[in-house]
């Protein structure tokens, strides 16, 4: 994520031309909700086509801040496609974006991640060959103006101890500050990916499946450290693990072959028939 600057920089931001608000004319969605204080991200119509193929269909999303939002759905049904035009990996083909009332529908991957909208991947992004304090020190050199600043001596760099130790704390990795990233359980390894994303100074946190092949004990810190950092500020996520999204999520955006299905609390989609019919196949069970 360090490198992020460098990897998307002129590369998809979004082409203006192309994009257009499609909501349709009287739904209670066809305007922005960005204007209320507590609306930190929001989309409207937002969709996305690769050629014929909708993806994508027309998604309207509102994350609030201080919450946990859940964005579910079987396999295929856009949920990282939709992350991915949130965070401008993509081109949206339609629809508009709002952060905290400001319109982003043209703004750059570059842009997005300077504004405080940071996202994680189902894939490992740690440095292996480093220690667990070096990563996070290292991700720390951007919001601190120290990001091509490689060549600084170690005591130049110790300016960033203070809050390296303070987010190590956070997701409980104090005492292992010095082990080789390599080292850690997985489930350690995930904690340390959010310490360095952390270290962004995120105002809305984007997680893509964040408990992803841990086992229960590593399942249930992962859910305290989640609904510890969601504390001023949102948190929007990708979670295939339902008893999760229960335990954990104050609203959820269920989404089947690109468009939302189903809207609300836990209580709401889980008694909805659609969902369940979409999940399991038989509305009966």
């Amino acid at each position: 994520m360090i490198l992020l600057e460098n990897a998307v920089r002129g590369i998809y931001a979004p082409d203006s031309a192309s994009i257009t608000s499609n909501s349709p004319v009287g739904s209670p969605f066809s305007e922005p909700l960005s204007e209320k204080p507590s609306v930190a991200l929001s989309a409207r119509g937002l969709s996305k086509r690769f050629n014929d193929f909708p993806a994508v269909d027309g998604v309207d999303l509102d994350v609030h801040d201080g919450s946990v939002h859940a964005l579910i759905g079987p396999n295929g049904a856009g949920k990282t496609t939709v992350f991915n035009l949130l965070t401008k990996f993509l081109r949206p083909s339609a629809g508009r974006l709002w952060f905290r009332g400001q319109d982003i529908t043209t703004a750059s991957a570059v842009d997005i991640a300077r504004m405080g909208i940071v996202r994680s991947f189902q894939i490992s992004s740690i440095f292996s060959s480093m220690t667990v304090l070096e990563n996070v020190r290292v991700a720390l050199q951007r919001p601190a103006g120290l990001a091509h600043q490689f060549w600084k001596s170690d005591s130049a760099m110790a300016q960033l101890d203070q809050r390296t130790f303070e987010l190590l704390d956070e997701v409980g990795l104090d005492q292992w500050k010095f082990e080789l990233a390599d080292q850690l359980p997985y489930g350690r390894k995930r904690a340390l990916e959010l310490a360095t994303t952390l270290a962004l100074e995120p105002r809305i946190l984007l997680l893509d499946e964040p408990t992803a092949g841990m086992a229960g004990e590593d399942i249930s810190t992962m859910t305290r450290l989640i609904r510890k950092v969601s504390a001023g500020r949102a948190v929007l996520m990708v979670e295939h693990n339902l008893s999760v999204v229960a335990d954990l999520c104050d609203h959820i955006t269920v989404l089947q072959r690109g468009k939302v299905l189903a809207a609300g609390t836990y209580e709401d989609i889980s008694s909805n028939t659609e969902v369940r019919r979409a999940y399991i196949g038989d509305d009966d069970a």
